[in-house]
């Protein structure tokens, strides 16, 4: 079981298979993803040992992000070689939802069971601001899709004060009559974007409040959910959601471990600098690979010390992968 020094467990993964994004968000990635120097991505075999490395350490869920992970053409086959490992109960994927409507029943087809899907907006004309691409109705359609395959469905919005501040009503009207979960992310300070979070950052705790004072109760979470505290309401189909990382003890309850596109291990999110695992990948069985994270994890921290303005590496979000 891999476990760090303050007792915390992980069964979860994320998976970076790409860092690539065709989506040009104002708070992310505003001029277009930039290409800095060659990049070599996770191989199938590397993708295939690493989760059975996990697995044996006691890992159930691995979300495949990016990026953007559709970006990969073969996508389905990671998708395969997560859902076949033996220990994996879950296999999940965030997308921007660029390909959602022409790609999700392949996905499906492959093993996937759990969608996270970004929307920042519920105002196409707002999305297409956001994002450079009118493709808001199509991502809807490609939801509507992934609902009718029985894909647990979560939804991301990026909570900033200019652009969807004033859109909870909207969000809820949507979850009336939707069986998903919306999850309201409070925008995070990086390396790049600092004057934009000064002028967008809001705090979830206020909507906590308003839920809580509305008839909405906390949801029982298990030990591979997220980050996020999540609400239902008797009278909704969906849920909300709010992933608060400036909130006190967010990293208490943290079960996630994070490998990126070319095979570093971020033990936080936030993490100065990753940890190269991809030697231990070329292994014909995995034990050395078990071995090093379980040693690894004795450097991992208490916190991410957002509250104090470090952001580590992190020089845009898109580097988070969903």
């Amino acid at each position: 079981m891999l476990k760090d020094k303050f007792g915390r467990r992980f069964h979860y993964l994320r998976l970076s298979v790409t860092d690539v994004c065709n989506f040009s968000c104002d708070y992310c990635l505003p001029d277009g993803y930039q290409c800095d120097s060659d990049r070599n991505f996770l191989g199938l075999s590397e993708i295939r040992q690493i989760c059975a490395g996990f697995a044996d350490l006691g890992t159930k869920k691995i979300r495949i992000t990016g990026g953007e992970p559709s970006l990969r053409k073969d996508l389905p086959q990671i998708i395969q070689i997560a859902a076949s490992t033996t220990g994996i109960e879950q296999v999940a994927i965030t997308t921007n939802g660029y390909r959602l409507e022409q790609q999700v029943d392949a996905w499906v087809d492959a093993g996937l069971n759990s969608l996270n899907v970004s929307i920042d907006s519920l105002d196409p004309r707002m999305f297409e601001s956001i994002t450079g691409h009118d493709k808001l109705e199509t991502i809807l359609s490609g939801i509507k899709r992934g609902l009718d395959r029985g894909l647990k469905v979560k939804v991301n919005g990026v909570l900033m004060r200019q652009y969807n501040g004033n859109e909870l009503g909207a969000f809820l009207s949507w979850l009336k009559h939707t069986p998903i979960t919306f999850r309201l992310i409070e925008l995070m300070e990086t390396g790049d974007n600092k004057d934009f979070f000064k002028l967008n950052h809001l705090s979830g705790e206020p909507i906590k409040q308003y839920l809580l004072e509305n008839g909405w109760s906390p949801v029982i979470q298990n030990n591979t959910a997220g980050p996020a505290q999540e609400f239902w309401h008797p009278d909704y189909q969906g849920k909300i959601g709010l992933i608060m990382p400036y909130s006190k003890d967010f990293c208490a309850s943290c079960n996630r471990l994070r490998i990126s596109a070319t095979g570093k291990l971020h033990l936080c999110l936030f993490a100065d600098k990753g940890l190269d695992i991809r030697p231990y990948l070329q292994q014909t069985d995995t034990l050395e690979l078990q071995q090093q994270l379980q040693q690894l994890l004795g450097d991992k921290d208490a916190t991410h010390w957002l509250d104090q303005g470090f952001t580590g590496a992190t020089k845009h979000l898109a580097m988070l992968g969903g």
